[in-house]
């Protein structure tokens, strides 16, 4: 593996526009969350710069439609060679920019790039069909065409795999992209910009723009008649917003909102793979995932022993930077991030929750929080109804499947939730009772590039990866036949 200083040093850090490095008039700076200095300094995009790409969008949208669906995945299939071919440069660079352990970056990469991989193979795959009209006065033929120029705003705590979940499925379909990456991890998209460019993209058909100031840039951009879609992944609140500006042109939009994922742990449940699967569910990328167990519910008859095995497991946790070996738990992605989780842990504490472990930030430079558990969490604290976003685990307790299920139905969000029993048919009446888009039985993680990725309620609207990742992509057209 390079030297941190030397990968930085070869990075793209200008506008990716029309395939090629273009500057910009001003830049801003990245920040190592594990220290809190600067890394180093990109382009930051204006409303001009975001003209400019989506001019190269539309320019290059109808050529791009027409390609062969399998050269697009041939385009895609070499990106994902590429990637894996650089995997320790993406691993290192999510670990300095975003501050994830050096294991979990390696197993971003991975996850990441299998989207590339997924819809290669789903390109060639889109489906029409062609019938008899049930009157018998003619024949209908269904076939399916690419919505058009996209934005995609991305976050950051998974700068390549957000990336890729969206771009691939977008460039599998036959549409160009115009990307703005969160300005905490603009570096890992714009490797992959230029690992695109090498895998012989088009110039046009992938747009990437930084930027410090996100709205000034993609507020035209809504105005604009070319720009055909909108894909988000982020906050409700900010997501609430992006529709209503969809909705004055009627843009397609795709929402990946925000989660308040139920843990929910029956009397019959196996505790040894019910704390596993805490610890994933929870502490995968620090906490900081909207699929992250948010709520612990755990029936009173197991509640002690839960809290007191997961409080042992979670002191046990190595804290520090994310590239020193042995390391489980890097740093939150920014002070303001640690200041909100440390305000929820103060709010349900004052309202009468323990601490059994942590609850601290952690003394010196970068932005550690504490692995936390927090035992007898009250129905009235905020930290049962907002996304933690950070290393917290709050246990409240139920009695009974009925008061579990209502427990965890409690939220007007539904991404993510988890259950764990030994009974099948309580985990499958469950599971159909429960509001959430995506539900793992006696398992705590769930993302799967060949399963559908989304929410319901506040949670967003479509679905990426999967076989239904493309269709947010497509449009559907009946053509008429005499």
């Amino acid at each position: 593996m390079r030297e941190a200083a030397e990968l930085l040093a070869t990075l793209p850090t200008d506008l990716w526009i029309g395939g090629k490095q273009v500057p910009a008039q001003r830049a801003f700076p990245v920040d190592n969350p594990a220290t809190g200095d600067v890394l180093i300094e990109v382009a930051d995009a204006s409303a001009d710069d975001g003209a400019r790409a989506l001019d190269a969008a539309a320019g290059a949208q109808a050529a791009w439609a027409a390609t062969a669906s399998r050269e697009r995945a041939e385009i895609l299939r070499r990106t994902w060679e590429l990637v894996i071919a650089r995997r320790d440069d993406f691993a290192l660079l999510m670990t300095l920019e975003m501050g994830k352990p050096l294991a979990e970056s390696y197993g971003e990469v991975t996850y990441g790039a299998e989207f590339l991989r997924w819809f290669a193979e789903e390109a060639v795959r889109v489906h029409g069909r062609y019938t008899h009209a049930p009157s018998g006065t003619g024949r209908i033929l269904v076939t399916k065409q690419p919505v058009g120029p996209t934005l995609a705003i991305t976050p950051w705590n998974f700068p390549l795999a957000m990336g890729t979940r969206k771009i691939a499925p977008a460039l599998a379909a036959g549409c160009t992209m115009v990307v703005k990456p969160a300005a905490e991890t603009p570096l890992t998209m714009l490797l992959l910009g230029q690992v695109f460019a090498d895998a012989g993209l088009p110039p046009g058909v992938l747009s990437i723009l930084p930027t410090s100031d996100a709205a000034q840039l993609t507020d035209p951009m809504f105005t604009d008649d070319r720009l055909r879609k909108v894909t988000f992944t982020g906050s409700t609140a900010v997501g609430k917003t992006l529709l209503a500006q969809s909705a004055t042109r009627v843009l397609r939009a795709s929402m990946e909102l925000g989660g308040n994922a139920p843990f929910v742990v029956f009397a019959d449940a196996d505790l040894d793979a019910a704390v596993d699967g805490a610890m994933a569910a929870k502490m995968r990328n620090t906490g900081e995932a909207c699929t992250a167990a948010n709520r612990f519910h755990v029936d009173n008859a197991v509640r002690a022993e839960f809290t007191t095995r997961l409080t042992d497991r979670m002191r046990a946790l190595k804290i520090g930077p994310g590239h020193l070996d042995g390391v489980q738990i890097g740093p939150l992605i920014s002070a303001k991030q640690r200041r909100t989780v440390a305000e929820l842990v103060r709010d349900a504490t004052e309202k009468g929750a323990s601490v059994s472990t942590g609850g601290a930030s952690v003394a010196g430079e970068g932005y550690f929080y504490e692995p936390t558990v927090l035992a007898d969490v009250p129905a009235d604290a905020r930290i049962l109804r907002e996304e933690v976003f950070g290393p917290v685990a709050a246990i409240t307790g139920f009695d009974g499947e009925t008061e579990g299920i209502i427990a965890a139905n409690n939220t007007e969000f539904g991404l993510a939730a988890y259950i764990y029993t030994t009974d099948l048919d309580r985990a499958l009446r469950v599971a159909e009772a429960i509001e959430s888009g995506m539900v793992g039985i006696n398992r705590g993680v769930i993302s799967d590039v060949a399963a559908p990725f989304g929410g319901i309620k506040e949670s967003g609207l479509g679905r990426e990866a999967g076989t239904e990742g493309i269709e947010e992509y497509l449009e559907t057209k009946y053509i008429a036949l005499p």
